[in-house]
């Protein structure tokens, strides 16, 4: 208490004056001197005591907040009576809360970033084991065709991580919040129409029959680069279900709601146990002979919904799954 300045200062204008009061007591008399001590006692006891628990009062505040910022759990500050150091105890135990959380919101977001990285590199591992393996395979085969044969499958895994790492790379980008969005009229049937155009020649060689019925003149709002690229990830994983021979239909309808473009396959589905969680980042699903990567649908599902749009994947009645995208008007 007595290291505070204003407290030292209070204790010497306190004792001056009542050794300057003792004295003009006594010099009137003695009951007058007498009187003069025991006001200047009382006084002095009772300023005393005050300070004391006031001071013990922050001292209590300032051991919690001290507590909190080495991270103990069992933090608690008591409510003082109404006044300054009820107030003080009212901000502290707001920022006390404020505190809380950002710690729990970092320590959740570090565990993300943690788990993220361990699936990133696994996934990486993956095709780098096989480009691995492949390369010894071509120092020792001496068939030419085996060899044309080994070079093609490393093209292609080396392709799968191009996409993985660009994958990657536009979620890292969401994630930042660094992606402005365009905003502009889109033709539905134009946004289709590009979205597909990388798939032609795979869809002919597997003799996939590919149905879309978009009328023309169906306008959304959005950015037409993301939206191609969202769909582009919906059309692969269907790509992937159909295998030969499969089918694949897409329709947009519009009502004075929203613009909707579902897109179905006829491919095995989804399990039931997979489809609350086809979006969630790295999923792949409880089927061991899973190919995929568990990036695609997480990168749609958050190009298009922050564009203000929802997208949902269920199975069909008639069979295969269906994804279906809308868009608010």
């Amino acid at each position: 208490m007595f290291r505070n300045n204003e407290v030292r200062r209070f204790a010497m204008m306190f004792t001056l004056m009542a050794v300057v009061t003792i004295i003009l007591g006594f010099i009137i008399n003695t009951t007058a001197g007498i009187l003069a001590i025991a006001s200047a006692a009382a006084f002095g006891t009772a300023f005393f005591l005050f300070t004391k628990a006031r001071y013990k009062s922050i001292a209590q505040i300032s051991d919690q907040i001290n507590r909190l910022l080495h991270n103990t759990d069992n933090v608690y500050i008591g409510q003082s009576e109404e006044g300054e150091l009820s107030i003080l105890d009212s901000e502290i135990i707001k920022m006390t809360v404020r505190i809380r959380e950002q710690n729990e919101a970092l320590k959740r977001e570090k565990e993300h970033l943690a788990d993220s990285l361990a699936n990133i590199a696994h996934q990486l591992r993956t095709p780098l084991t096989s480009v691995n393996l492949i390369v010894s395979l071509l120092e020792k085969s001496p068939n030419e065709n085996d060899r044309k044969a080994l070079l093609r499958e490393t093209e292609e895994l080396l392709v799968q991580m191009d996409w993985l790492l660009t994958s990657l790379l536009r979620l890292s980008r969401l994630d930042a919040g660094i992606v402005v969005f365009q905003s502009e009229q889109i033709e539905v049937s134009n946004l289709i129409k590009t979205a597909l155009r990388p798939f032609l020649i795979s869809m002919e060689l597997h003799n996939i029959d590919l149905q879309v019925d978009t009328p023309k003149a169906m306008m959304i709002q959005g950015d037409f680069g993301w939206l191609s690229e969202a769909i582009q990830n919906i059309f692969k994983n269907c790509l992937e279900s159909v295998g030969e021979n499969g089918k694949i239909e897409i329709i947009s309808k519009s009502n004075p709601l929203f613009t909707e473009i579902t897109i179905h396959d006829n491919g095995a589905g989804f399990d039931k146990a997979d489809i609350s969680c086809l979006f969630d980042r790295f999923y792949r699903g409880k089927n061991p002979q899973a190919t995929g990567y568990g990036i695609g649908l997480a990168l749609c599902k958050m190009i298009i919904t922050r564009q203000g749009g929802t997208i949902t994947a269920q199975n069909h009645p008639q069979g295969g799954a269906i994804f279906a995208i809308r868009f608010p008007k």
